[in-house]
């Protein structure tokens, strides 16, 4: 935006105001959580607030639950897409997952170079935590699903900005989990002993199948189930003693990313794949990285 020039610190308490703004929701911030988040005196965010206020770039908000919050006029400085329209892009460092920060843009300014691949790219969030040497992983996209891996080399806090040695750029297929399910479904009674699920299992060559009781679904028996009963001598109780009592769904046209996700929310392994709402298949995250990433998976 032309003709407005902040400083360092007016740049900082922007991006902690539009990340705070953002985890609450569009609830009001106050100036103290501000302060905390950039680990700056809460007067001095007061005394930068008026100046930001004057300049348009936030509002103040009445009332003993208020505070402030970001104008249309601060994204569009910052470069930062508004919450109503914005898509979380995920950053992983060093193998988790960061909560409140999330990839805005990312350039390989480095392209045309033919030995060096590196990509510069701008966050919403906190970023001073991220150091030279963390691995960072980005992605996936909204659009083409692509998921950016590489090494941090440095760092820039007035455009909150990190760059990276790219190691890996990898696209997510757009397959669904239709296209990758096991079928036709094969399960297994819940009054059945476990020695007769393994039987099942290893007849099939298969990890894991879905146990039914009364012609409906009531949970997952794996071999992971055989190998504890194994240990607690416990081959002769019934499946249902020892298996998973928990059954996740998704539709065959589930796309592979948001199969994903929702193993990751649902803390499991396993799919049941259904055809309107008839089980027809399943599918389990080996399958899936399988097919994504089978270079590592071998």
């Amino acid at each position: 935006m032309v003709g407005i020039e902040l400083t360092q610190i007016q740049k900082d308490i922007l991006y902690a105001l539009i990340t705070l703004y953002r985890k609450k929701s569009g609830g009001s911030v106050k100036g103290e959580e501000i302060a905390e988040l950039i680990n700056r005196n809460p007067g001095t965010v007061r005394n930068q607030m008026q100046a930001l206020r004057a300049l348009g770039l936030v509002e103040g908000v009445p009332g003993p639950k208020g505070g402030y919050r970001p104008t249309s006029k601060a994204y569009e400085l910052l470069s930062i897409t508004k919450p109503e329209e914005a898509v979380k892009v995920s950053v992983f460092v060093n193998g988790k997952e960061v909560e409140n920060l999330s990839a805005e843009e990312i350039v390989f300014p480095s392209l045309p170079h033919p030995e060096i691949c590196q990509a510069r790219i701008k966050m919403s969030g906190n970023i001073k935590s991220i150091m030279p040497g963390d691995k960072l992983i980005v992605g996936p996209t909204p659009v083409n699903e692509l998921m950016v891996y590489g090494k941090v080399v440095g760092r820039d806090d007035t455009d909150n900005a990190v760059v990276i040695d790219v190691e890996k750029i990898h696209g997510i297929p757009k397959d669904t989990v239709g296209d990758h399910m096991s079928t036709p479904l094969i399960t297994i009674e819940a009054e059945k002993t476990v020695r007769e699920g393994t039987r099942v299992l290893a007849e099939n060559g298969i990890y894991c199948t879905p146990v039914v009781k009364a012609g409906k679904l009531v949970g997952i028996f794996t071999l992971d189930h055989v190998a504890k009963a194994l240990v607690e001598n416990k081959l002769d109780s019934k499946i249902e003693d020892v298996m998973r009592p928990k059954i996740v769904l998704a539709e065959k046209d589930t796309r592979i990313r948001e199969a994903l996700r929702i193993m990751r929310d649902e803390k499991v392994r396993v799919l049941v794949v259904t055809d309107k709402g008839v089980p027809v298949g399943i599918i389990t995250d080996q399958k899936i990285l399988t097919h994504l990433a089978p270079e590592q998976v071998k």
